[in-house]
């Protein structure tokens, strides 16, 4: 078995000293979508937080975000165009000055861009009110993307590759994930396109292999030899009795990509580490769900692995401690650690020191100047309903300034919200 302070060498060369990963998360510290002070002092004190450090996802297209955003200067980052270039610059140097790999996570996020939709501009997904999709449990309106704007994305992806390029970092992430836009795509109760982007399973994957073509293209085209590239994805997206897709479609996906394209990687987006087919089934108020696609004792992370074709696997979800870490490493490459690095950015470098018993496991006010979190992170984890919330949480609810979460959010009356 390997040791979390084993180094890991990429089929293209890189190679990561450890088997640790900062995977993607939000910090709302965006400003019109530049990085700011907030930005870069946020991911400086996490350069150490694994081998390979990544941001969170950026968006390739004006129409791609922001997402998860509430207000001015608590906005998700982008790259899509050059005049991002001088701060993503300095985004990639702040990650990569303790000698950690700087991964660029690249998103389009679809009917997710909540943000535009409060500017009055209007959100975009495959299918929209033009074709009948109302997603009635968002507070705006979605509209369907014509072919020629499925076009203008996918050739944004491989601009925002090559920016990434120029920005200095080691690799990008294409987003499959976390109900943005490629999994849009992918998803049947999200997609009901009748044409070359939707329909058959078959269809439904031209989106996202379109996409990994044209990002691979810019790779071979512009970067150094040993630029990482990796694809992460939601195992399966089962809410009750909206179906998008399951474990046994989502891994005819992976084998395409991974067959087609020699990609470094595959991140598998989970709740635990150890997630099983149904493990995180949603709204299944009647048990019926849990009974049909609770179909595998294996983890996922196993369930992958023959379509991985070459790719390393990383696996992410509620890994807090040493032990965990280990457990997850068992099961796969490399072991991604989210919400303990929000807590502590020196959570892997402790346990690979032998100092596990020194990290700290719970927010406080004095911990979140130690940690860097940026005001938009602390507004969202010091609401009193948050999505996920953080230990100690409760401690640092007298900073929270409000636009923390859904549940303060009220949507301004516009041409684009219901």
């Amino acid at each position: 078995m390997s040791s979390l302070n084993d180094p890991l060498t990429f089929r293209h060369g890189a190679t990561v000293d450890n088997r640790f990963v900062l995977p993607p998360m939000l910090t709302n510290s965006g400003k019109d979508g530049y990085i700011t002070p907030d930005t870069l002092d946020y991911y400086h004190a996490r350069s150490k937080s694994g081998g390979l450090v990544m941001t969170e996802y950026m968006y390739v297209t004006e129409t791609g975000g922001p997402a998860m955003t509430w207000k001015r200067g608590r906005e998700q980052l982008a790259a899509y165009d050059d005049k991002f270039l001088p701060q993503l610059k300095q985004l990639a140097q702040a990650m990569k000055h303790s000698g950690s790999k700087a991964i660029m996570q690249i998103a389009h996020t679809g009917r997710e861009a909540n943000y535009r939709a409060m500017q009055g501009e209007k959100v975009y997904a495959p299918t929209g009110l033009e074709d009948g999709s109302d997603f009635s449990f968002l507070d705006y309106k979605v509209h369907s993307l014509s072919d020629d704007q499925i076009k203008e994305i996918i050739a944004g992806f491989g601009k925002a590759a090559k920016r990434a390029i120029d920005a200095g970092f080691d690799g990008v992430e294409i987003h499959g994930a976390n109900h943005y836009l490629i999994q849009q795509f992918v998803s049947a109760y999200s997609n009901h396109r009748t044409d070359h982007w939707g329909g058959s399973l078959e269809k439904r994957m031209n989106f996202p292999l379109a996409v990994v073509k044209t990002v691979m293209e810019t790779v071979k085209k512009y970067a150094p030899k040993d630029f990482i590239v990796g694809y992460r994805i939601s195992p399966e997206e089962i809410h009750g009795k909206n179906v998008g897709y399951t474990w046994h479609e989502s891994t005819q996906l992976i084998n395409e990509i991974t067959k087609q394209f020699d990609l470094d990687y595959i991140h598998l987006s989970m709740l635990s580490f150890d997630s099983k087919p149904g493990d995180s089934l949603l709204l299944d108020t009647d048990g019926e769900a849990d009974k049909k696609f609770k179909d595998s004792d294996k983890p996922f992370a196993t369930l992958f692995k023959p379509y991985l074709n070459g790719s390393k696997e990383i696996i992410v979800g509620g890994i807090d401690s040493k032990d965990k870490a280990e457990a997850a490493l068992s099961l796969a490459d490399l072991v991604a650690v989210g919400r303990e690095n929000i807590i502590d950015p020196q959570f892997a470098e402790k346990i690979l020191n032998h100092q596990e018993d020194q990290i700290v496991t719970s927010l406080s006010i004095e911990q979140t100047k130690k940690n860097h979190m940026t005001p938009g992170m602390i507004d969202t984890f010091s609401a009193s309903n948050t999505a996920i919330p953080l230990p100690g949480a409760e401690n640092i609810q007298p900073l929270h300034q409000g636009f923390g979460g859904w549940t303060e959010m009220t949507y301004p009356h516009n041409s684009e919200t219901k």
